[in-house]
């Protein structure tokens, strides 16, 4: 077994092609199909369905792929730990962003972060949080932007700052003749709308408004998977929903804030375990807290919200 055949094993899972693999690695079709032919005469045992279409690991193909994908990732970090990367900032990272927070956070930050940091790439793409920490753990992202706590053993959380819930009503709402709201307010009032499954976001505010789903006014039901739309929605029609503070803009004839102690999201920076570069951690968190609103930095009477039970 060769960490090169493991590279091998790793680069199928993750394209699923024999053509497709051996082109990212840069060797030929024959070459990697014989090195994995090799590995698996060595263990015993198929760790890819070829039959299937696309290609996938078989059952112990899988606990196989997952080893690789970790004693790779140890590899890297021990390569990185060699030449000094610790405190380095330097070549190109991956940073993963949960849709409820890249639309409002990322235009405050990351221009002024690629100015400051000019010998490094960052590729950002959104994806929702149960994305974000399985990919962290296969090593196919370096660094998770994400509502917390995970309680997960193998990550490590650095919070970041604590957002303030607000409430989003329509006019003619009996929620919008209120100053501020509680969570009691928004228990007992009709028209909730919330984002869909699969969004930490949707969670927190069910357990604010202690809610099982969404609002179903007459023959309407309609859960979104942008803030933006079911603001939208709510200007123009009956009900409510609650926003992330950054998510506000101007127009605030729609937004009524909670009494203190206010709910809030814990965001955070979050790594695997093994991730050793610190310095890509601590620029990328001075830059985020420079960048973000100073009643959110100072924000100290709060009840945290938890979106995993």
């Amino acid at each position: 077994m060769t960490l090169q055949q493991l590279k091998y094993v790793v680069a199928l899972d993750s394209y699923r092609s024999f053509s497709v693999a051996a082109e990212h690695c840069l060797v030929s079709q024959p070459t990697l199909t014989m090195q994995l032919k090799k590995l698996e005469n060595e263990m015993g045992f198929s760790i890819f369905n070829r039959k299937k279409s696309p290609l996938r690991p078989t059952q112990m193909g899988a606990l196989i792929v997952e080893k690789a994908r970790q004693v790779l990732r140890e590899v890297e970090q021990m390569q990185a730990l060699v030449r000094g990367e610790q405190e380095s900032v330097e070549g190109e990272f991956r940073l993963g962003v949960i849709p409820t927070v890249a639309p409002y956070l990322l235009p405050l930050f990351v221009g002024d972060f690629i100015e400051h940091n000019p010998k490094t790439r960052l590729l950002v793409e959104e994806m929702k949080s149960s994305e974000i920490i399985s990919k962290l753990r296969d090593g196919k992202i370096d660094v998770g932007l994400l509502v917390t706590p995970l309680d997960e053993a193998d990550l490590r959380e650095v919070p970041l700052y604590y957002e303030p819930f607000h409430l989003f009503v329509s006019p003619g709402h009996p929620l919008s003749l209120l100053d501020e709201v509680s969570p009691d307010d928004v228990e007992q009032a009709d028209g909730l709308w919330v984002l869909n499954q699969g969004h930490c976001f949707r969670n927190q505010v069910l357990n604010i408004c202690h809610r099982p789903s969404s609002a179903n006014l007459g023959r309407l039901q309609y859960e979104s998977g942008s803030i933006e739309t079911l603001k939208r929605l709510i200007r123009t029609n009956f009900g409510y929903t609650l926003v992330p503070e950054l998510s506000l803009d101007a127009e605030l004839d729609n937004v009524r804030p909670f009494a203190e102690p206010q709910p809030v999201r814990e965001v955070s920076l979050v790594v695997h375990n093994s991730f050793v570069k610190e310095r890509l951690i601590e620029e990328l968190r001075r830059e985020i807290l420079e960048a973000i609103p100073d009643k959110i930095r100072k924000n100290r009477r709060y009840i945290k919200v938890r979106w995993r039970s």
